[in-house]
């Protein structure tokens, strides 16, 4: 019997409840670049790191930048927290879906023992019209068993209101620093099964960077694996599963790797990417620029419909 590859393998969408499949579908189809595809745009920065992420361009500061340019240029879903959800959606509810953030953290404390508490609900969610909700999970963590108590009442409520859920799914902790890195294949590949076996539907990850000195630390056998960072995305993608897979970009850096990224998770069989300071640090118009330039490179490296 020949066995499919997981990114050939039953759809996402055809396993999904009806609530969560006309959400994830709108996003999916009918904002953004479409095709099954996500172009997510996250604003949660103000939050995770403070204010200095809008000092390169100082009129980011405003939320109401990223809110315009996410519904202007025409994306899936813009991600951001409850306050700014209930500030500034309004003013563009119909034109963009929104992804509501229900937990955060700021990063004054170190990440040794990292936990993102909840400071929103699903019921907030459905509220606001929001079309899913975002959830970070620190994997590997010390304080894993809170955090994964914590998001097991926000599954269940994902559930019972038929909203996607879709994981930050982001290794962290002393733990993980002393096996390679929060970076390293073997954390990524792990919060990617970790997240879909979770319960996400989407999972948000990091681009993997491949150091052979630290990769030395890692468990066996990804201590002696030397993979190409095209092969690795895509194992990381398979371990998600069914779950669909979006690219974080991180840092802002140049256009060159933002759309080389781009093509390697939608080569891999992913579904997108959530670039935030690679694009709203960017003057109005080169914004533009670059987003144009993401979609088409999205568009045409489609090689899994949900």
């Amino acid at each position: 019997m020949e066995i499919k590859s997981l990114t050939e393998q039953k759809s996402l969408l055809a396993v999904l409840p009806a609530g969560k499949r006309a959400r994830l579908r709108r996003l999916l189809f009918e904002f953004g670049p479409g095709q099954g595809t996500l172009m997510l745009l996250p604003i949660d920065q103000g939050i995770e790191h403070g204010p200095r992420d809008f000092f390169p361009n100082p009129a980011s500061k405003d939320p109401d930048y990223q809110f315009r340019l996410a519904a202007e240029a025409g994306y899936s879903a813009i991600a951001c927290q409850i306050g700014l959800a209930t500030k500034y959606y309004p003013d563009y509810a119909g034109q963009v879906p929104l992804i509501l953030k229900v937990n955060g953290k700021t990063n004054v404390p170190p990440s040794d023992d990292a936990l993102s508490t909840t400071n929103a609900s699903v019921e907030d969610a459905v509220r606001l019209g929001a079309d899913a909700v975002g959830y970070t999970l620190y994997v590997g963590s010390p304080r894993q068993d809170a955090d994964l108590h914590q998001l097991k009442g926000i599954r269940e409520d994902c559930e019972r209101y038929g909203m996607p859920l879709v994981i930050w799914a982001y290794p962290r902790g002393r733990d993980i620093d002393k096996k390679g890195g929060q970076l390293s294949f073997y954390a990524i590949d792990y919060a990617a099964r970790m997240a879909m076996e979770m319960g996400a539907d989407v999972v948000k990850l990091n681009f993997p960077k491949l150091d052979p000195e630290k990769s030395k630390d890692s468990p066996a056998p990804y201590n002696e694996m030397d993979v190409a960072p095209d092969e690795a995305v895509r194992q990381i993608v398979e371990s998600a599963g069914r779950a669909l897979v979006v690219l974080s970009g991180g840092s802002k850096t140049d256009d060159e790797t933002v759309l080389s990224h781009t093509r390697t998770i939608m080569e891999a069989g992913g579904s997108g990417v959530i670039f935030g300071r690679n694009v709203w640090q960017r003057e109005w118009s080169e914004a533009l620029e670059i987003i144009g330039r993401i979609k088409e490179t999205l568009l045409s490296h489609v090689h899994r419909i949900p």
